[in-house]
């Protein structure tokens, strides 16, 4: 299809990775975002091969690379600290990594540009209130008092989606997991040079971000899925490590001082068995299939969507078989990401079998590696 106007809703990964890749197609494309300020929280994410080939199709590796941390490895630890695996991982692009540990700001800025160098317009501060399919096209309202009619709409806007909910009213609400993750910024040390993975109940990670920065991640039961006071942050996530025994741990602990600084978040999931789409509007990412971070592919799940979706745009003689032949496409993929990652999660706090991380993580990089 030829000449589509579209708009995209949410300008994180995954509305801006749309943007680019149907940019790319030719296709105008407008991206509402509703934060004002555009900001994302300062801890990093882990990304693999599949994202760095997806990041080559788009036409941005190079940039993508310079701003992260590229490795070749997971190495796998029991709480002592002893280290039970070493996992070369698959590098999907001659020449590059098989992995990149980056901060979000710097990704979320690579993107961000290129979305606006590609000719996305990109509007901050504003939702949609109406969206009203007529079989021809969407009319929009806007939340400032504009208006703009679109031959389909994408929500790529979360979780907490607003499209889901507007177009399927009786689709599942976010599930929480009984497990929440903390995140810290640190000095990277010299040993971590790729992601380091203790199991136990409480999971611990290591990422490099930079020769310079580290982040750790601690996922911790938390039953009642309880809040805790800003003031409190970093006091809380000191203590869900005062079990630790591995001495790598035990000697960053004490380096976790700024409570604006830690980042704590609940982890919730969904997944739409049915249709990922009504009509003219499609879902995509965290909208359609969140997943816990366990094997780090929410993103890639995003952004695979993204160009997928894009491309059956493109090669299509009708929207509506675009739209069904981009979920059959990512249906099965998603759903073993998103059943794989609770089944670690539920290991961990014990209400399912404990799973083998180095397994896991091997069989993901598998199914992963295949062609999207």
């Amino acid at each position: 299809m030829d000449s589509l106007n579209i708009l995209v809703v949410g300008g994180g990964i995954g509305g801006l990775t749309s943007a680019i890749a149907l940019r790319r197609e030719g296709y105008r494309v407008d991206v509402i975002e509703k934060d004002p300020s555009w900001s994302v929280y300062g801890v990093g994410i882990i990304q693999q091969g599949n994202v760095i080939r997806a990041m080559k199709d788009l036409g941005i590796l190079d940039d993508y690379i310079e701003a992260g941390f590229g490795f070749d490895h997971v190495d796998v630890f029991i709480p002592t600290g002893q280290q039970v695996a070493h996992i070369p991982t698959p590098k999907l692009v001659d020449g590059y990594p098989s992995n990149v540990g980056i901060g979000r700001k710097a990704l979320h800025k690579v993107l961000g540009d290129r979305a606006k160098a590609a000719g996305a317009d990109i509007r901050l501060g504003i939702t949609t209130s109406r969206l009203e399919d007529d079989g021809e096209g969407v009319d929009v309202a806007f939340s400032d008092g504009t208006t703009g009619r679109y031959d389909l709409v994408i929500g790529a806007d979360g979780l907490y989606s607003a499209t889901r909910a507007e177009i399927f009213p009786d689709a599942p609400e976010p599930a929480f997991t009984g497990q929440s993750v903390w995140r810290y910024n640190l000095p990277r040390t010299p040993e971590v040079t790729g992601l380091c993975a203790y199991e136990g109940p409480i999971g611990i990670g290591l990422v490099p971000l930079s020769d310079a920065i580290m982040y750790i991640y601690v996922t911790t039961p938390e039953p009642g899925n309880p809040r805790y006071p800003r003031e409190t942050l970093a006091t809380s996530m000191r203590a869900k490590l005062d079990r630790a025994i591995s001495p790598a741990i035990v000697a960053l602990k004490d380096q976790i001082t700024v409570d604006d600084a830690v980042v704590y978040k609940p982890l919730e999931w969904v997944f739409l068995e049915g249709d990922w789409h009504k009509g003219r509007v499609v879902l995509l990412g965290d909208a359609v299939h969140a997943t816990t971070p366990h094997l780090g592919q929410g993103a890639g799940m995003a952004i695979e969507d993204s160009i997928v979706l894009a491309a059956e745009l493109a090669r299509a003689d009708t929207i509506e078989a675009a739209f069904s032949a981009y979920r059959d496409r990512r249906y099965e993929r998603c759903r073993y990401i998103v059943q794989a990652s609770r089944a670690i999660c539920e290991g961990q706090i014990g209400t399912g079998p404990i799973v083998e991380n180095a397994k896991a993580t091997q069989d993901m990089f598998r199914v992963v590696a295949q062609p999207i």
